[in-house]
């Protein structure tokens, strides 16, 4: 895949990620928003962690000469990426959990 295709499944990504996180009308209070900001940033944070790992993945590991830089070590590079794909995913269960309402009475 070429890079600008790259750049437009990120950019639709996080245009999904605006849309379905956008605020409803009712009001909310300073701690509500401020809780619901950080779990879009959160998810925000994810996709782009995702994305630069399968990115990453798939310039080092399945199109190596697409890279203008030195060859990377496999072993380091599939580090990078499960260090990545670790950080996206608890990113996005906390972003998830950030942005669902708190319940008034847990038991």
């Amino acid at each position: 895949m070429d890079l600008t295709d790259w750049v437009v499944l990120l950019a639709i990504a996080l245009m999904a990620i605006a849309f379905f996180c956008k605020r409803t009308g009712r009001r909310a209070t300073t701690a509500e928003r401020a809780r619901h900001a950080r779990g879009t940033r959160m998810l925000i944070q994810a996709a782009i962690a995702l994305w630069s790992a399968l990115f990453m993945l798939e310039r080092t590991l399945v199109s190596p000469g697409s890279l203008p830089i030195g060859h990377l070590n496999p072993h380091a590079a599939l580090a990078v990426v499960l260090a990545l794909a670790v950080a996206g995913c608890l990113w996005s269960i906390r972003g998830r959990s950030l942005l669902k309402p708190r319940r008034i009475f847990a038991c």
